[in-house]
């Protein structure tokens, strides 16, 4: 299947996103006052691919499109977001988020946010899509900083579409992260493993 199916059927989910109920509450503080810029995973500290490397592209501001169909900004303060994307030669993407929020607490009622989105959102896709089945799995927490947990999702269309994406939420201090990788194929052609080290090595990247 081509890229155009895949890039398709997930922007056919972005709508998911907006039905997410939950709003994070913060104090009207506003923005996040600028600090040091936390960083990002390199391309060869992604799950390997067994036939093509990673290229990164440059770290970019804003939140990233590829997210949309899981995590959103509704509800959510105006933070610092910055992100990468990485491809390969083939079908395999993937896109880190961070997000510098103004205190700790604020991190960690967005970090929860976060991932209560990504657990919920197989739901949401199949009551927003009726011609998508959605299924989510929960791969555990990380001890890694203040915290971080890995998901999964796969979805199936009716008109044969099938995807699988690796997501987690990670913290450290007051900056959240975000970590997605997805390709075509099901939860058996997910790299687990190696996306807990991605996802471990993200968090403890970050500063």
């Amino acid at each position: 299947m081509s890229m155009r199916i895949r890039t398709s059927a997930l922007t056919a989910l972005t709508v998911a996103a907006l039905a997410a109920g939950t709003v994070l509450t913060a104090p009207a503080a506003g923005a996040a006052p600028k600090a040091a810029a936390p960083k990002f995973l390199s391309a060869s500290q992604l799950p390997p691919h067994p036939t093509s490397s990673w290229t990164a592209g440059p770290v970019t501001d804003g939140f990233p499109e590829e997210l949309g169909f899981c995590v959103s900004t509704e509800g959510v303060l105006d933070y610092d977001y910055r992100h990468r994307e990485f491809r390969t030669d083939l079908e395999t993407s993937a896109v880190q988020l961070t997000v510098v929020t103004g205190t700790a607490a604020q991190a960690k009622a967005l970090a929860k946010h976060y991932d209560d989105l990504i657990r919920t959102c197989a739901d949401r896709i199949e009551e927003s899509s009726p011609d998508v089945e959605a299924e989510g799995r929960d791969y555990g927490s990380l001890p890694v900083e203040e915290g971080a947990r890995v998901r999964g999702l796969h979805t199936e269309t009716s008109w044969g579409a099938t995807d699988i994406s690796l997501l987690s939420v990670g913290r450290d201090g007051r900056t959240v992260t975000v970590v997605e990788w997805g390709q075509m194929g099901d939860f058996g052609d997910a790299p687990v493993a190696a996306f807990k080290k991605t996802t471990t090595t993200a968090v403890k990247k970050l500063y």
